[in-house]
């Protein structure tokens, strides 16, 4: 029946009142942390019902007593008001009293989704007060919380007695599904005028037996969504510092910033202190971390490293990162520190690398246009107390920009790119090989390149399949150089402060598809032809190389046109590639792909036979008229499995100069990879010995939410496990279980920690707590 705006409107709307006033209690548990985030202010005890709302009853009976003036609906009781739905068997109110009793398996639905179920329900019709029998709240989020008896006093206090509070993500799909934890509280009271929950006489119970006693807790509700407070405490334990207990404290210093202050004791090397000061701006974000410590016992480091030479340790770390507006970027990021190993060493989070790549930046990017402005400064952290290897590092400032015309230009795509490198070294970075010859890496002063390139290709596609892309490029470097000259250097070093050069390219790519369709698969092979004609490199060797020194030849760059890779080399000379690429695809789900061939150099000079400051085109494969053979070769199927072999063949005697193998399986239970590396000796390149390297990394999920993982590095020639690690999660949403065993072995001397022990344990909607790193780089790919 319908019913219009008249006195038994109090009834429904009490009884709304009522179940949005314990959705209100559920909400407050949902995040029982000490810090949350912006706080919002909203009216505690009134659902949010539009004026103009319809309500709608639905009853098998309604009774009015005129005499005891009583309004009763029973029997399959149904009321839609302002998006909230509810049902009950029976439901009184008593005009006389202002009281409303709601008997029988009541339920409410709120707008959010939440849902209230209750047995009983008397309270009064303003909902100052009352009282609620066998009480259950299931949350959107997935938490519940159920009570015996709920009181509510004074309009301001929401009182559940002999309450349990838990989380359970899996009860959704598997209502026989039971937390490992619950929150089971004597007397939870709810403050609607300070917006707290306080738990008194609490138990926290992990898999039904409870470990810790919380006598009283008061926790910021949900309407508050930042507060100042204590955080959840964290451990860790390594070899060289010891056991510690890390306590975090959240400081809310206004809606736009924050800090957190951790203090750490460890057992064998006192107290450390952290702090990280948060500043939230309309456009971006900055962060600031301190750090320090006075070291209690620093021999227990390795003699004559830097962190059994200093007492007094700390850092100074800086990132920001801005949007001017949608298309425009600026930030950095910023370490300074006493010494050169105190992050890594204390594992200190997000400034622990071996190498912190200090950066100032600028970028921007448009539909086809890219631009990137950078300033950097390598951070090397390792043991040794003169920073050798950190001096040795480029002071650098890098600016790129790339353009692609709007439009086709003669047919053809034009573009356009350019380079400007400034790098200042303040110690001269020189390597001996075995052979005793000098490799420079970086020279002592400062050099300045710029570099403008321009290209043109088009596509023309032939009668009977044939696609011809013709290329036109040219380049032109002008570059100052102060530097000391590289004393002992074999090549032409060219000692002029200002050089210009130049490069110009015609070139011709051609290709043919073939495509075979058989029964139940498609192929398609591509024979693959480029020449591409230049003139000599000039001053090939002679000026330095800072950014082109890295350099495999191998299947994934045999027909880039200049295969160096950076700007300071270019590739001279007349050279054409060769060779084909296949891709299959099977009806079974299995597909097949490969690229193999080979480059010549047909005339001029060849730019990886001279003679280098890094020794780069040494034993590359490239520095004879006819290269190594290149090939790679890869499979999928849909089982999970893949597989990939890639490689670089002599091209006389077919000897294997380089080889890459991995198989993996990405499956529902089993997780596994396994990795080989082989890597003939490169003597001038600095490369003295043969390097074969064993990979492999494995998860296998052996219950429901239960798996192990591992990861191993095995150094062949000199048969040792470099790197290894084991480790055991359990992980059903709402709990997460993390153990992990890492080691590490350097000859270096550069990690202060051999070996550690991480452990987390995370419970959904209440916090973290960790003891060391669970994180395991080599599973990252799963």
């Amino acid at each position: 029946m319908a019913v219009g705006n008249r006195e038994r409107m109090k009834l429904i709307k009490a009884a709304l009142l009522a179940g949005v006033a314990l959705h209100t209690l559920a909400i407050g548990m949902d995040a029982p942390a000490l810090a949350q985030d912006t706080a919002t202010r909203i009216d505690e005890l009134q659902p949010n019902i539009p004026a103009d709302a319809k309500l709608l009853l639905t009853a098998n009976e309604l009774v009015y007593n005129r005499d005891a003036e009583i309004v009763t609906v029973r029997g399959n009781v149904q009321i839609e008001y302002g998006r909230y739905k509810m049902v009950a068997r029976q439901v009184d109110y008593n005009q006389k009293t202002g009281r409303i009793l709601a008997t029988g398996d009541i339920q409410l639905v709120e707008p959010g989704g939440n849902v209230v179920y209750a047995d009983r329900m008397d309270v009064t019709d303003d909902f100052g007060d009352g009282f609620v029998e066998a009480l259950r709240i299931e949350t959107t989020d997935l938490t519940r919380l159920a009570a015996e008896t709920g009181e509510r006093r004074s309009g301001e206090e929401f009182i559940l007695n002999k309450a349990v509070y838990t989380a359970c993500t899996p009860c959704n799909i598997k209502p026989e599904h039971r937390s490992l934890w619950h929150i089971k509280a004597q007397r939870i009271v709810q403050n609607g005028r300070t917006r707290t929950i306080r738990l008194e006489h609490a138990y926290f119970e992990l898999f039904g037996k409870p470990i810790a006693y919380i006598p009283v807790m008061e926790i910021p509700d949900h309407t508050v969504k930042r507060k100042s407070g204590f955080l959840f405490p964290q451990f860790r334990y390594t070899q060289k510092l010891g056991a510690g207990v890390g306590v975090p404290y959240y400081w809310a210093i206004s809606p736009y910033m924050d800090a957190t202050i951790t203090a750490t004791g460890l057992t064998r090397q006192g107290f450390l202190l952290e702090g990280e000061f948060r500043q939230q701006f309309h456009n971006g974000l900055h962060t600031l971390n301190v750090a320090g410590i006075s070291q209690m016992d620093r021999e227990e480091f390795t003699a004559g490293t830097v962190d059994a030479l200093e007492t007094n340790r700390g850092m100074i770390g800086s990132r920001g990162k801005f949007e001017i507006n949608p298309r425009w970027t600026f930030g950095w990021n910023v370490l300074v520190q006493s010494d050169n190993n105190f992050a890594r060493t204390y594992d200190l989070q997000g400034f622990d690398s071996s190498t912190y790549v200090n950066q100032a930046y600028l970028t921007g990017l448009g539909k086809r246009n890219y631009f990137d402005l950078r300033a950097f400064y390598f951070d090397i952290q390792d043991a040794d107390p003169d920073s050798i290897e950190e001096n040795q590092q480029p002071i650098a400032q890098v600016l790129d920009y790339s353009y692609t015309a709007p439009g086709p230009v003669f047919g053809g795509e034009l573009t356009a790119d350019f380079n400007l490198t400034n790098v200042k070294r303040n110690r001269l970075d020189r390597d001996t090989t075995v052979f005793g010859v000098d490799r420079f890496r970086g020279l002592e002063g400062t050099s300045h390149r710029l570099t403008g390139e321009v290209e043109w290709k088009r596509t023309f596609i032939a009668p009977g399949g044939l696609v011809l892309t013709p290329l036109l490029a040219a380049r032109g470097d002008a570059l100052g150089v102060n530097v000391d000259d590289p004393i002992g250097y074999t090549g032409n070093f060219n000692s002029s402060d200002a050089v210009t050069r130049r490069m110009l390219t015609a070139g011709l790519e051609a290709r043919y598809p073939i495509l075979f369709v058989g029964e139940g698969s498609t192929h398609i092979l591509e024979p693959i032809g480029q020449i591409y004609a230049r003139p000599d490199e000039q001053y090939a060797g002679g000026l330095p190389n800072e950014d082109a020194q890295s350099f495999v030849f191998d299947a994934t760059n045999l027909f880039d046109r200049d295969k160096f890779s950076g700007y300071d080399r270019i590739e001279g000379g007349t050279r054409a590639n060769v060779g084909f690429r296949y891709t299959g695809s099977f009806d079974n789900g299995y597909s097949l792909r490969a690229i193999a061939g080979q480059s010549f150099h047909l005339a001029g000079l060849n730019s990886f036979a001279t003679d280098d400051l890094v020794k780069v085109g040494a034993d590359s494969g490239l520095e004879t008229d006819s290269s190594d053979y290149v090939a790679m070769v890869g499979i999928d199927a849909p089982s999970g499995l893949m597989a990939s072999l890639s490689g670089r063949l002599d091209e006389r005697d077919f000897d294997l100069r380089r080889a890459d193998a991995t198989v993996g399986y990405l499956g529902l239970n089993w997780q596994a990879a396994f990795t080989y590396t082989r890597i003939e000796a490169q003597p001038l390149y600095g490369s003295a010995s043969d390097q074969d390297e064993i990979q492999t990394a494995a998860a296998y999920r052996f219950h429901d939410y239960w798996s192990v993982f591992g990861a191993l590095t095995y150094d062949i020639n000199n048969g040792v496990v470099s790197r290894n690690g084991l480790g055991i999660t359990y992980d059903d949403q709402d709990t997460l279980f993390s153990i992990v065993y890492k080691q590490e072995r350097d000859p270096d001397n550069s990690v202060a920690n051999d070996w550690s022990i991480g452990a987390r344990i995370s419970f959904r909607t209440l916090g973290d707590i960790n003891v060391g790193e669970t994180r395991f780089e080599e599973l990252d790919y799963f």
